[in-house]
């Protein structure tokens, strides 16, 4: 079957809702979440996406993109609407440049629960109320590339699907596991039998590289928001204190930077790099 390709005339038709006039919250329809959507950005995040098996439901592209790019896109979601324009009145009908010149509309899947996803891993992280989508994409990535095996995100996190989210983590977010957790998120983790360890400059804690946490058989490696990080309670029931050590009078890392430097460390020692 092939797909209907539709040239854009009207830019308030319908169909082009949940591109232009539907926000992030709106498409993840928390009321009836087995209707959430989410927009994936660019040929290669679509790629993984569909790779992951999520549906697609509907395509935005720049019209040359149909016979470049796009084209091995649309010959895998046969019998899916197709809507394509000129670059200027994409960027208009958006308000943003598309990445490569190709959005996907996607039907999401139910999440899976912690203990599911947790089950027989040895390293996992945890993101504690990270709201820049940005970050939380690029934490992502760093956690899929550098030996960690599912993330779990606490309720103020940015949403791992949202556009910016999934586009920067070069759709690794189809690729490792991940999920949300309730406020209870340490009491969860613990019962799994992880020990925890929280990212966080203090003087009391231990180098990132001290042998005591790469001898632990499982680690949940804890990390906070950005600007004020993890909560001193949350900091205080976790097992370990952990730092990155600075120098120059630096005082701290982006989040997104620092989780590349303790996976790298607590990730690649697990599997056995």
């Amino acid at each position: 079957m092939k797909n209907s390709i539709t040239e854009i005339t009207d830019f308030l038709a319908p169909e082009l809702d949940v591109y232009a006039r539907l926000s992030e919250v709106q498409l993840l329809n928390r009321e009836f979440p087995e209707k959430g959507l989410f927009i994936a950005e660019s040929p290669k995040v679509i790629e993984r996406a569909l790779d992951a098996g999520y549906e697609p439901v509907s395509c935005l592209m720049e019209k040359r993109h149909i016979e470049g790019e796009g084209k091995p896109i649309l010959d895998r979601i046969s019998g899916v609407a197709v809507f394509c324009a000129e670059f200027d009145v994409l960027t208009l009908l958006t308000g943003f440049k598309l990445t490569r010149g190709m959005l996907c509309a996607m039907k999401r899947k139910p999440l899976p629960g912690v203990e599911e996803i947790c089950k027989n891993k040895k390293r996992i992280v945890i993101l504690d109320r990270v709201m820049n989508p940005t970050n939380v994409g690029a934490v992502i990535r760093s956690a899929a590339a550098l030996g960690m095996e599912a993330v779990i995100l606490t309720p103020g996190c940015s949403d791992p699907l949202y556009r910016r989210a999934a586009r920067v983590s070069m759709g690794t977010v189809f690729q490792i596991e991940w999920t949300f957790s309730t406020d209870s998120f340490l009491d969860e983790i613990k019962a799994l039998g992880f020990k925890t360890v929280a990212m966080a400059l203090k003087d009391n804690s231990l180098s990132i590289n001290d042998p005591v946490l790469a001898a632990e058989e499982k680690l949940a490696v804890v990390m906070g928001t950005e600007g004020d990080g993890l909560s001193i309670q949350t900091i205080s029931e976790c097992d370990f204190t952990v730092k990155i050590p600075m120098f120059h009078g630096v005082d701290s890392l982006n989040v997104a930077a620092a989780s590349a430097v303790a996976f790298y460390q607590l990730g690649n020692r697990y599997n056995g790099n």
